[in-house]
């Protein structure tokens, strides 16, 4: 079964493809079938931004989507900065921009528990809508550590594998991550529903 993954991220349609092969889905880029759409993701939750994502691809296809939201949350900042995560320093900033951002707002905070959130939301081509989520845990650094990742993962110490991500190898992080626990879920969802 081909699935439209309604993003242009070449590593996350990697892993989609990797966690849901064994159900005989097929991950297709929705640029592959000539689909140029950027959803607003104008929704309060990352459940309800997946699904816009995944609602404006459907609306233009015949077949099952699947998209994701994800973001970091950070106890001591009320949940911030959550579904806004890649625009918390605002338009054009750099990864950098909002480590900076997030640094200066956490100064002298000793609460520095957080969360990677990431929903997934699949829509058949009948408009059954399925999602599920998953999430990994750690602190706040005092500063980034480490050369690899993108986004927050420099300041972002995994407890499980008692690093950051950035210092992390992609296998170490991989075998945590949120958007593969998220996977996984859904996986198991549409396993029971004997999608084939």
């Amino acid at each position: 079964m081909k699935v439209i993954a309604a993003t242009k991220n070449k590593g996350k349609i990697r892993e989609m493809q990797e966690i849901l092969s064994p159900l005989d889905i097929e991950i297709i880029s929705q640029q592959e079938i000539g689909i140029d759409v950027d959803a607003e993701e104008t929704g309060d939750t990352f459940e309800r931004n997946a699904l816009i994502k995944a609602r404006a691809v459907a609306m233009i296809c015949d077949y099952p989507v699947l998209a994701d939201d994800s973001g970091l949350c950070v106890d001591c900042l009320g949940g911030a900065p959550g579904v806004r995560s890649s625009r918390y320093a605002g338009d054009g900033a750099t990864d950098s921009d909002r480590i900076n951002k997030l640094l200066t707002e956490m100064d002298g905070k000793t609460d520095r528990n957080a969360k990677f959130v990431t929903s997934v939301a699949f829509i058949f081509p009948n408009g059954r809508e399925i999602t599920a989520s998953g999430e990994v845990h750690g602190v706040i650094t005092d500063a980034p550590e480490g050369e690899n990742g993108f986004g927050y993962d420099p300041i972002f110490y995994c407890t499980e594998l008692k690093k950051t991500f950035a210092a992390a190898s992609d296998e170490e992080k991989n075998s945590v991550s949120h958007r593969g626990r998220a996977l996984k879920n859904l996986y198991e969802k549409l396993k029971m529903l004997e999608v084939r």
